[in-house]
C-alpha cells in the first residue's frame, strides 16, 4: 500500500519568548532577553503549514503545551491558588519560572522518534516521546507530548506508543532532531538512522568538551530495540564532537536526510568514511545520493548562522525535491551561493523555496525543528484524528484563534502577570475543541 509522510509542525505557543535557556544553542543565546512577538511567531509558522498544504503535501498540526506549567512549580513546592503559584515563582526564583515558561514545544522536531510499520517486525508505527533530560524546561514536556501524540494517533491496531526513556544524562534522547530516515519509496523497509552525541557508558570514547552531547547512543540504541525494528533498519552514528562544540546541538543543524538523498556537511560526522558505509551498506537500493557540502563551500558557522541544513527537505512527487529554507540562507553569502549551484546539479534537488521564520529562529529552530515527520499509510493516514491536518477550514480558524489570543509582545515583566494563566488557558481550551484534541493538558483533568 502506498505510504507517504506527513509533517506535523508544532504550533508557535502563546507564552513564546527569548529567556536563552538552550546552553549550546548559538541563536537561543545571542537573542536572550529581547522582546518577542508570540502573535508574528505563531502566524510565520502557521504560514508555513498552509504553503505546504497547498503544495500538495499532508500537513498536520500539533498543540503548543500549557505555559506556564504550574503543575510542575507545585512538584517543586509552591502552593495556594495557580495565580499564587505564578506571583511566588516569579518573584523567588526567576529563572526556575522563566523555564516553565518557555515555548520550546514548538520544535517537534523534538517530540519525538517515530518508525513507520514497514521498518518495524509487527507492522505498526512505534512513538516514543523524547526525554529531553539535557535541559530542564525541555524535560518537563514528555508528558503533554505523550497525552497529544495519543489522541492524534489514536487507533491500536495501527499505532503503538512507549513511555520516555528514563531521565538522566545516561539516556538523554532528543527525539526525531537526530534522527533521520532514508528508503526508496515511504513505503519500503528504511534505513533509521540514529545519531548520537556520545558514548554514556564509555567515558574512553570521543566527546564533545564545550556544549553538551544531548543524545547518547545508549537512549538511541534503546529506542531501536523498544520499536522493534528489523535487523537491518537502525544504523548508529556518532555526531563529530568538534562540531557540537561549533554550536550544532542536534544533527538535523548539519544534515538532512529525505527518501534516498542525504544532504549533509563534510563535518556532520565523526569517522565519516565509515558511517557513510554503514548507511549505503544497510539502504536497499541502487538510488541513493549523497550530496556532501564541503567546508570550503560553506564554513560551519555558516551553517550554524543560516540554519542550512534545518531545512525541510520534502518530496513533490517520486523525482522532485524541494529544499525548504529560512530566510537567513538568503542573506548568508557562502550558503546562497552554493544554494544557487545546488538546483544545477544532478540530483533530485530541484528547487529551493524560502520562508521568513524570525522569531523561530532568533530562538534557534528552523523550519526543520518547527515539524515531525511521521510516515503512514493510506489506512494509517485516515486513522488519524483529521482535524489535526491542514485544509483551508483550519488554517482559517487557527488563524482567527491566534488573532484573538497572541500578544504582540512578550516580555520576562509580561510573563509574571498572575492573569497570564487565566488567559493562557482559555485560549488552550478552545484549541483543543478546534482540533477534537479532548482534555491533553492538566488543566484539563
Amino acid at each position: 500500500m502506498k505510504s507517504f509522510e506527513v509533517n506535523f509542525d508544532g504550533l508557535v505557543g502563546p507564552t513564546h519568548n527569548y529567556s536563552g535557556l538552550s546552553y549550546g544553542n548559538v541563536a537561543s543565546l545571542e537573542n536572550v532577553k529581547n522582546d518577542s512577538n508570540p502573535k508574528e511567531a505563531a502566524k510565520q509558522g502557521l504560514l508555513k503549514m498552509k504553503a505546504l498544504s497547498d503544495m500538495g503535501l499532508k500537513q498536520g498540526v500539533l498543540p503548543p503545551h500549557e505555559r506556564p506549567c504550574v503543575e510542575t512549580l507545585r512538584t517543586l513546592g509552591f502552593n495556594g491558588s495557580d495565580k499564587k503559584v505564578i506571583m511566588k515563582a516569579s518573584e523567588q526564583v526567576p529563572e526556575i519560572y522563566s523555564a516553565v515558561c518557555s515555548a520550546s514545544c514548538m520544535w517537534t522536531a523534538n517530540a519525538a522518534t517515530v518508525s513507520p510499520a514497514s521498518d518495524t517486525k509487527d507492522n505498526k508505527v512505534h512513538f516514543t516521546p523524547a526525554n529531553l533530560s539535557n535541559k530542564f524546561h525541555r524535560s518537563i514536556e514528555y508528558k503533554t507530548t505523550s497525552r497529544v501524540l495519543k489522541s492524534i494517533f489514536k487507533k491500536e491496531n495501527f499505532f503503538t506508543h512507549h513511555d520516555a526513556l528514563p531521565q538522566g544524562n545516561h539516556f538523554g534522547d532528543e527525539g526525531a532532531a537526530n534522527h533521520t530516515r532514508l528508503c526508496s519509496q515511504y513505503e519500503d523497509k528504511g534505513v533509521e538512522i540514529f545519531v548520537f552525541g556520545k558514548y554514556a557508558f564509555d567515558g574512553s570514547k570521543p566527546y564533545p568538551k564545550k556544549f553538551p552531547a544531548r543524545q547518547t547512543f545508549e537512549a538511541s540504541r534503546s529506542v531501536a530495540m523498544i520499536h522493534k525494528l528489523r535487523d537491518d533498519v537502525p544504523v548508529f552514528v556518532q555526531q563529530n564532537p568538534d562540531v557540537i562544540d561549533s554550536g550544532v546541538f542536534h544533527n538535523d543543524v548539519i544534515c538532512v536526510g529525505n527518501r534516498n538523498v542525504l544532504f549533509f556537511h563534510e563535518n556532520a560526522f565523526y569517522d565519516s568514511e565509515n558511517a557513510l558505509n554503514e548507511i549505503r551498506n544497510s539502504y536497499s537500493g541502487d538510488d541513493l545520493h549523497f550530496i556532501e557540502v564541503k567546508n570550503v563551500e560553506v564554513p560551519v558557522e555558516d551553517c550554524v548562522k543560516s540554519y542550512l541544513f534545518n531545512s525541510q527537505l520534502i518530496s513533490l512527487d517520486d523525482n522532485e525535491m524541494v529544499l525548504v529554507t529560512p530566510t537567513e540562507c538568503e542573506e548568508t553569502d557562502s550558503v546562497k551561493e552554493y544554494l544557487a549551484k545546488l538546483v544545477e546539479m544532478d540530483n533530485p534537488i530541484q528547487s529551493v523555496k524560502s520562508f521568513d521564520l524570525r522569531q523561530s529562529m532568533r530562538n534557534g529552530g528552523g523550519p526543520a525543528c518547527l515539524r515531525f515527520r511521521v510516515v503512514l499509510s493510506q489506512d494509517e493516514f485516515w486513522a488519524t484524528n483529521q482535524k489535526t491536518i491542514m485544509n483551508n477550514n483550519l488554517y482559517n480558524s487557527l488563524d482567527n484563534w491566534i488573532e484573538k489570543h497572541y500578544r504582540d509582545r512578550m516580555s520576562f515583566d509580561d510573563l509574571k502577570d498572575p492573569e497570564i494563566v487565566t488567559e493562557i488557558r482559555g485560549a488552550l481550551d478552545e484549541l483543543t475543541q478546534i482540533m477534537c484534541l479532548g482534555s491533553v493538558y492538566p488543566f484539563q483533568k
